[in-house]
C-alpha cells in the first residue's frame, strides 16, 4: 500500500481551496432578491405581498386560519400552522427569486416573484 506524500497532500489541499472558492462565488451570486410573495391555495391565487413592507398575514381557509405568514425585514416565514408536522413553519425564511415555503397538509404555497417578469424563457439566435 502506498503511503500519502507530502505532494499529494498539497495537491488536495488546493482542490479543497478551489471546492470552496468555487461554492462561495455560486453561494454570493446565485439569485436575486425577490420584490413580493404569491401565496397560492390549491393552486389558486391566495394573495401577493410586498417584501418591502412589514405585515403579518392570516392564511385562512373555510373561516378558519391554518397558516400565519410573516413579512419582516425583506424576509417571509411561515410562523404557525394548524398542520400535524409543521415543516412549513421550520423551513428557513425566504426572500431570493424562486425560493419556496410548502404547507403540503393546507396545500399552501408562498413563492418569491420577481420585480419584473419577462414573457420569454430564454432567447435563441
Amino acid at each position: 500500500m502506498r503511503r500519502v506524500s507530502r505532494n499529494d497532500m498539497i495537491f488536495m489541499a488546493v482542490l479543497v481551496v478551489i471546492a470552496a472558492a468555487v461554492f462561495v462565488f455560486f453561494s454570493a451570486t446565485g439569485k436575486e432578491s425577490g420584490a413580493y410573495v404569491l401565496v397560492t391555495i390549491d393552486g389558486e391565487t391566495y394573495g401577493t405581498y410586498s417584501l418591502k413592507t412589514e405585515q403579518e398575514i392570516p392564511i385562512t381557509q373555510d373561516g378558519v386560519t391554518t397558516n400565519v405568514l410573516v413579512i419582516r425585514d425583506g424576509f417571509a416565514d411561515m410562523t404557525e400552522a394548524d398542520c400535524p408536522d409543521k415543516l412549513c413553519v421550520h423551513q428557513r425564511a425566504i426572500s431570493k427569486n424562486n425560493e419556496t415555503i410548502v404547507c403540503l397538509p393546507n396545500r399552501v404555497v408562498v413563492q418569491v416573484m420577481g420585480s419584473e417578469e419577462s414573457g420569454f424563457d430564454s432567447i435563441a439566435k
